[in-house]
């Protein structure tokens, strides 16, 4: 086969580590299939993974697609994913695309692709009801790598339905993947010198909640588990006592080469005095949280239907700050939902200036289509969100400021991960926390100890500890 020609494929990815770790899984499938993947230059297909989180995500997401097609016209153009899922007739009227394929179509792309070609290349829609979807469906044996990082995906779906959120409609109810096909691939990448996993899902404090008694039962006896197996409150339904996060997380923490498991974002009413006991005797876990706020007022949790009130939420922050040294909390907030008053704001700003995150992700409320929010009255005027936004932002920048000074004069452990063009190595600490330092040695995928003495532009700056 030597001298044939490879038919390119470039992957564009948006949205969520979950979106690019499946977009890892679908490169490697091309690759076992004979195709070459590329980063940059002329492709012959172009797979644009879509995102539907934000009306700014599914502009982009169309906006990838339109370049693709000037780049090469001659591509076959690809959209894939959660944008793809719920508004492919809204993308079937852009001429540039090819394929649609849904959520549940993404480990049989090569052969919908091949298929596709072989049938004349009729622009064609793949998407099936995920809504329907029972099981987790597996890409096979892939690892994303992010630098010096693995990316691991334990589920998929989510049935909270916040108001403001299409992402249940995109992916489906809560499929969990099995803990021995997430066990052997944090193995694998261990033997490979990984040092740290990130563990990612759709809604990962609901791993497990689909597990049915006989499967859980078999899983606890293989694992080791003599407690007995308590049924949990379907209205409670995030809490331990089965086969869940916890017990996914103890048996990964048995993984002698990993040095360090990051979690993904997680809800905040996982977090109760079982969990964190427990969690915190795991001594790989990181000492980073990011737990999804969105408001830090009643009424406006209530419109978005969070199932979780303020005062909850700060229990659960004290519970982690009070079990981890050092701990780092990052969150996500809305600003300007539907009805939120200047007397709702402040309830959240007062309640973020108590709580005191390293931080936080804002992003200005804009109605999605085929969401409870989007018909609610009292949409709120644009430049009082940005106002609002801006006010958080602020912030943000003082917390992260602060939170970084108490760190000059102490040694932190790194990974490091990439040099840049000042040569700067740069890494993270456990709290992640982006420390870098100025040497000529090759650092990369190390764990070394570093002493601060500076901080530039939210990053500490640091020399090396012998």
């Amino acid at each position: 086969m030597e001298g044939k020609y490879k038919v390119k494929v470039h992957f564009i990815s948006l949205g969520c580590k979950t979106n690019q770790y499946e977009s890892n899984a679908m490169e490697q499938s091309f690759i076992k299939k004979g195709y070459e993947i590329i980063d940059e230059g002329k492709a012959d297909i172009y797979i644009i993974n879509t995102c539907s989180v934000t009306n700014i995500a599914e502009r982009k997401s169309r906006q990838m697609i339109r370049r693709s097609k000037v780049i090469n016209p001659d591509a076959i153009i690809v959209a894939s994913g959660c944008y793809a899922q719920v508004a492919k007739d809204e993308i079937s009227k852009i001429k540039d695309v090819d394929l649609i394929i849904g959520t549940n179509e993404k480990n049989e792309i090569v052969e919908i692709i091949e298929e596709y070609i072989k049938n004349n290349k009729q622009k064609k829609q793949i998407v099936s009801d995920v809504m329907h979807q029972e099981i987790y469906g597996e890409f096979g044996n892939v690892t994303y790598t992010e630098q010096n990082r693995a990316v691991i995906k334990i589920q998929d779906g989510c049935d909270r339905f916040c108001t403001y959120c299409i992402i249940p409609y995109a992916r489906g109810k809560v499929r969990s993947r099995k803990p021995e096909n997430i066990i052997n691939e944090v193995e694998k990448i261990a033997n490979k010198g990984i040092k740290e996993v990130v563990l990612t899902g759709i809604h990962i404090a609901s791993y497990g909640k689909d597990f049915n008694k006989d499967v859980v039962d078999l899983y606890r006896k293989k694992y080791g588990y003599t407690t007995e197996y308590k049924k949990f409150d379907p209205r409670e339904d995030l809490k331990t006592g089965g086969f869940r996060l916890i017990e996914l997380l103890e048996q990964l923490n048995k993984i002698e080469q990993i040095e360090r498991i990051r979690l993904g974002s997680i809800e905040p009413k996982l977090i109760d005095e079982e969990f964190i006991k427990r969690l915190s005797k795991l001594d790989k876990i990181c000492n980073h949280f990011h737990l999804s706020l969105q408001s830090g007022c009643n009424d406006t949790l209530k419109r978005m239907n969070r199932r979780y009130t303020a005062e909850e939420f700060e229990k659960s922050v004290e519970l982690i700050r009070k079990n981890f040294k050092d701990v780092m909390l990052t969150t996500d907030i809305i600003v300007g939902f539907p009805s939120e008053s200047d007397k709702e704001f402040n309830e959240t700003y007062k309640f973020l200036q108590k709580i005191k995150f390293y931080k936080m992700h804002i992003f200005k409320y804009s109605p999605k289509k085929g969401t409870v929010a989007e018909k609610m009255e009292n949409q709120i005027d644009g430049n009082i969100k940005e106002i609002r936004s801006n006010k958080l932002i602020d912030l943000s920048n003082k917390n992260q400021l602060e939170y970084n000074k108490t760190f000059l004069g102490k040694d932190l452990k790194v990974l490091f991960e990439e040099i840049d063009k000042n040569g700067y190595f740069k890494g993270h600490t456990t709290n992640y926390i982006p420390v870098k330092v100025k040497t000529e040695e090759d650092l990369e995928n190390k764990i070394l100890k570093v002493k601060v003495n500076d901080i530039d532009n939210l990053e500490l700056i640091g020399q090396l500890v012998n």
